[in-house]
C-alpha cells in the first residue's frame, strides 16, 4: 500500500513539473511554454478543488507547486525579467542576475530559509508634501513572494466576490469603474469616499 501510494506520489509529481535543470543547463533553452502550461495546469486543480471545498486536495497541490521546478523557474523569470522593479536592488544591493544567476537562483529556492531584512526607502505621496516608507525586499526574497503567490492565488480566486477589483489577475481599476457606473445608472446608491489618514505599518507590539 505504502509503495503504491508512494509511486501515486512520484508519477503525480511528474506530471506537473519539468525535469530539474542543473548547473549546465542554459536559460535560453528552456520551454517557457511548458513551464507556464504546467503552473497554469496546477493552479487549474487547485481552483477546482477551492470551489468545491476540498481543502486537503487544496493543500496538497499548493505544496506541489511550491516544490515544481516549473513554479520555480516561473518565478524567477517573472521577478528577474518581467517586472518593472526588476532593476531595484534590496538590502543585498543585487540588481540584475545572468542567466546563469537566474538558474541558481530557481534552484536554491528554499521558503524555510529565513528571509533577509527589506531595504526601507522613502517615497513621496502622489498631490502631497509628505512621505511614506516603501519596503523593497532582495530579488531572491520576491522570488520567494512570487512563488507563494502562484499557489495561494487560485484559492482565493475561488472565493473572492464577483464584485472585487483589488490587486486581482485579470483586473484593473477600469473594470472597477465599469462596475460602480453600471450599478449607479441603474438606481439610486450611496456612494463610501474614504482615505486613511494614518497607519502604524510597524504594528503594536502589545497586541
Amino acid at each position: 500500500m505504502k509503495m503504491f501510494k508512494a509511486q501515486g506520489n512520484l508519477r503525480m509529481k511528474w506530471e506537473n513539473d519539468i525535469p530539474t535543470p542543473d548547473k549546465n543547463s542554459y536559460w535560453q533553452d528552456i520551454c517557457w511554454k511548458e513551464v507556464n502550461r504546467r503552473v497554469y495546469k496546477l493552479q487549474k486543480r487547485i481552483y477546482k478543488a477551492s470551489k468545491r471545498g476540498d481543502v486537503k486536495t487544496v493543500r496538497g497541490l499548493q505544496k506541489i507547486l511550491i516544490k515544481s521546478q516549473s513554479g520555480k523557474l516561473a518565478a524567477t523569470r517573472r521577478i528577474t525579467q518581467e517586472n518593472k522593479g526588476k532593476k531595484t536592488a534590496g538590502i543585498d544591493g543585487k540588481k540584475i542576475l545572468n542567466p546563469q544567476q537566474r538558474i541558481k537562483a530557481a534552484m536554491d529556492i528554499k521558503l524555510s530559509d529565513k528571509c533577509k531584512p527589506v531595504r526601507r526607502v522613502w517615497i513621496p505621496k502622489p498631490g502631497r508634501d509628505e512621505q511614506r516608507p516603501l519596503g523593497i525586499p532582495t530579488i531572491n526574497e520576491r522570488i520567494k513572494q512570487y512563488l507563494v503567490k502562484l499557489a495561494l492565488e487560485p484559492e482565493w480566486e475561488a472565493k473572492f466576490e464577483p464584485n472585487s477589483y483589488g490587486f486581482r489577475p485579470g483586473r484593473s481599476a477600469y473594470d472597477a469603474i465599469v462596475a460602480i457606473y453600471t450599478s449607479i445608472s441603474k438606481k439610486p446608491k450611496y456612494v463610501l469616499d474614504a482615505d486613511i489618514v494614518k497607519l502604524n505599518i510597524f504594528g503594536d507590539k502589545d497586541v
